[in-house]
């Protein structure tokens, strides 16, 4: 767990110069015309009002080969309460954002019903889910009306799927992306995937969170971390608790992100103990930007 801190904002030419770097990196994207650039770059604009947002950024392993993946009913009312209240800093928040991995279409379904007012967007990989439930994804949560959302593929080696998936809240002038990145890649394949989902993000006020397979040292995570801050860094030094638990729950390593724009103040936490029913603990957080 992280206390809260405040983020000195850095010129805007050192996060443009973050992107264009990534972007150098050869990624590409698909399903969106002009990429990246700022997620609300028009100069002209007045400055958006301060917006507070709790969110949760989790690998939920909804997987048939997952630890709750023959109990997806089970899985799925943990993730709900999840989502109704989390602990940040000590103290009880809302959350009203969700990152999801490894979720599976039938609990996004469920969601639905379960948390009525909140917007959702899900992109479906190639894994399938026990009982029925569809494929599992990755998928965005919101308590206010996510819009413009779509999906993007990332650099990828042949024979791989990997999809970002992003979507922008107006009232919170914030644009929201998840993706889940693989382990089994190399480290050369995951920068080209990091490079390419800075690039699809953009800049200014954003919301970036996934399971990115890799852990915090990577040079493989250096597109993120150039252009952004990671909620459970501390000061310059990419660390974190971890989050990522072997089969006994022990967290061995980090894993999980969430990244924000530099001139947010952010508290983040991970659980001190096991969840059981993943194999990731979640990462929560109270981002503020002014």
């Amino acid at each position: 767990m992280r206390s809260p801190r405040a983020l000195i904002p850095l010129l805007s030419v050192c996060a443009a110069a973050a992107v264009v770097a990534a972007a150098a990196t050869g990624a590409s994207i698909e399903g969106l015309p002009g990429g990246g650039g700022p997620a609300h770059a028009d100069g002209a604009a007045p400055r958006p009002a301060a917006v507070t947002i709790n969110a949760v950024s989790w690998n939920v392993c909804g997987g048939s080969d997952c630890p709750s993946g023959a109990a997806p009913a089970k899985l799925t009312k943990e993730v709900v309460q999840r989502m109704r209240a989390t602990e940040v800093g000590g103290r009880t928040v809302r959350p009203n954002a969700a990152l999801l991995q490894e979720v599976c279409e039938g609990q996004i379904r469920t969601f639905k019903t379960s948390l009525p007012k909140w917007s959702w967007a899900f992109a479906p990989g190639d894994e399938a889910c026990a009982a029925g439930q569809g494929r599992a994804g990755v998928a965005i949560g919101t308590d206010a009306p996510l819009t413009a959302h779509r999906q993007a593929r990332l650099p990828a080696p042949s024979g791989s799927t990997r999809i970002a998936l992003c979507g922008e809240v107006t009232s919170w002038t914030t644009r929201v992306c998840v993706a889940q990145l693989s382990e089994t890649e190399s480290a050369q394949w995951r920068r080209k995937e990091a490079g390419a989902l800075t690039t699809l993000a953009g800049t200014d006020r954003v919301l970036v969170g996934g399971d990115l397979a890799d852990a915090p040292e990577s040079p493989a995570l250096d597109p993120l971390y150039a252009a952004y801050d990671e909620c459970d860094q501390s000061g310059s030094s990419r660390t974190g608790a971890n989050t990522r638990q072997n089969w006994q729950g022990t967290a061995l390593t980090k894993t999980d992100y969430l990244f924000i724009g530099k001139s947010a103040a952010v508290s983040c936490s991970v659980p001190a103990t096991p969840v059981r029913t993943s194999d990731h603990r979640p990462l929560s957080a109270v981002v503020r930007y002014q």
